[in-house]
């Protein structure tokens, strides 16, 4: 082995390196595909500089990388006391304390995952009687985008709109400020939180959050974000797939999707769509396919909107689902240019 990469101190880059050198090519690549290109260009470099990594090293890094995923699950489980509890009686003290002092940034990174389990309904009580602008902080940075819709769907119409438009414009938000918010929420709901975390919103924020939320929900707060600012409503659309958008994908994109869907949900969701949307889905289906699906909704008694919008959003979250396994491609408003498909 190299003596002078030995000798080297082990950065939390360098231990990067070496997990994807020690892993191998293919499971090194399918790392980096979930990494941003500025990481993998650095992680890059640094695998570069490795000549040779002894095995001493290598288990090393694959212990220390079981640990904190362990530490990590711990607390997303049940909080830092709870994960500190479980790896003490595990490994004793000492080890607990040197896994949970190691990744202390990441437990800082996240200033309001002492609600992650917290249900959405207390969440809610909680927030009302705070500022739209507080509820916006809180909202657009709970651990999960789950979560955040389930607890934009709970508030008012108008404040969905008040709220959501608040999020969109939002930007960073002081460390000091974003702390005294989580401390003083996490002290009323009996909890403990750790943070130290600056906090942003913004446009992309907000889709994701509505790109988890039901039909009403997005429905009510796109066209109050429409009438009171329309351009930012455009730009929040251009980040969103909704049913209707069906007519923007191609028909291999389209034949892929109703291989998915269940034909009572399709019919379903087809009763409240455009003659368009109606249209483009029949013609994508063969003869007989299209044939019992025209029966089927020929015959289907009066639905109410609700199940309509239901059956829609199922179709919209297979969709989505497809694209996130890089099935079918999906072009956001805005998109072009290095990012434009060329046959």
């Amino acid at each position: 082995m190299d003596e002078g990469i030995a000798t080297l101190p082990l950065t939390s880059r360098r231990k990067a390196a070496i997990l994807a050198v020690s892993l191998g090519p293919s499971a090194a690549a399918e790392l980096f595909k979930h990494l941003g290109e500025d990481t993998v260009e650095q992680l890059a470099i640094e695998m570069a500089r490795l000549t040779d990594v002894s095995t001493e090293q290598a288990q090393s890094v694959h212990r220390e990388v079981i640990d904190t995923a362990y530490a990590q699950g711990y607390m997303a489980e049940g909080g830092v006391k709870y994960a500190r509890e479980v790896l003490e009686r595990a490994v004793g003290k000492d080890r607990a304390n040197e896994i949970l002092d190691r990744i202390a940034v990441v437990i800082e990174a996240t200033p309001f995952s002492f609600l992650r389990t917290t249900p959405p309904e207390q969440i809610v009580n909680y927030l009302k009687s705070e500022h739209p602008q507080t509820v916006a902080l809180v909202i657009a940075n709970l651990p999960t985008p789950d979560l955040a819709a389930a607890v934009m769907q709970q508030l008012s119409p108008e404040t969905q709109a008040d709220v959501a438009l608040r999020i969109a414009v939002m930007g960073t938000t002081p460390p000091d400020v974003v702390k005294e918010i989580a401390a003083v929420m996490a002290s009323k709901l009996e909890m403990v939180v750790k943070q130290d975390y600056s906090v942003a919103g913004g446009i992309k924020s907000l889709a994701k959050i509505l790109n988890q939320s039901d039909r009403p929900t997005e429905r009510n707060i796109l066209e109050h974000l429409t009438a009171t600012n329309p351009e930012l409503a455009e730009e929040v659309r251009g980040l969103l797939f909704v049913f209707e958008d069906i007519l923007k994908l191609d028909d291999r994109s389209i034949q892929l999707i109703l291989k998915e869907i269940d034909s009572k949900v399709l019919a379903l969701a087809l009763r409240g769509a455009t003659e368009n949307v109606k249209e483009r889905i029949l013609a994508n289906m063969s003869q007989r396919g299209a044939e019992m699906l025209r029966e089927e909704m020929e015959y289907m008694p009066p639905q109410r909107r609700r199940d309509v919008e239901g059956a829609q959003s199922k179709v919209v979250a297979t969709i989505r689902a497809l694209e996130d396994a890089g099935t079918l491609y999906i072009q956001r408003g805005g998109e072009g240019g290095d990012d434009e498909l060329i046959g």
